[in-house]
């Protein structure tokens, strides 16, 4: 399930741009998207580059994000873990 689209749907949508553009732009057009993708994830790449590289001259510490991860993630494992105790007798009674 790719963005609560389901198989059918995503077959219906291919039908359609098969009609709409022919099955002979259909690779050009992939290979568009394909570049358009790829420039875009090199410009994002090449601006957190620079924001970093610029972060570290003015020296402010770029760290404390992956610190804030970190504990973000310990909480979520807490919280996923109190749901298990809570859900498993439901679970197992089903």
């Amino acid at each position: 399930m790719y963005l609560f689209i389901s198989g059918a749907e995503i077959f219906v949508i291919g039908v359609i741009v098969v009609m709409l553009f022919g099955a002979d732009k259909i690779p050009e057009i992939a290979r568009g998207l394909g570049k358009g993708m790829q420039q875009l994830k090199n410009a994002t790449n090449e601006v957190k580059k620079e924001i970093n590289s610029t972060a570290k001259k003015q020296g402010i510490d770029t760290e404390f994000t992956r610190d804030i991860q970190k504990e973000v993630k310990k909480i979520r494992n807490k919280v996923q873990d109190n749901i298990e105790d809570i859900t498993g007798p439901v679970k197992r009674g089903l």
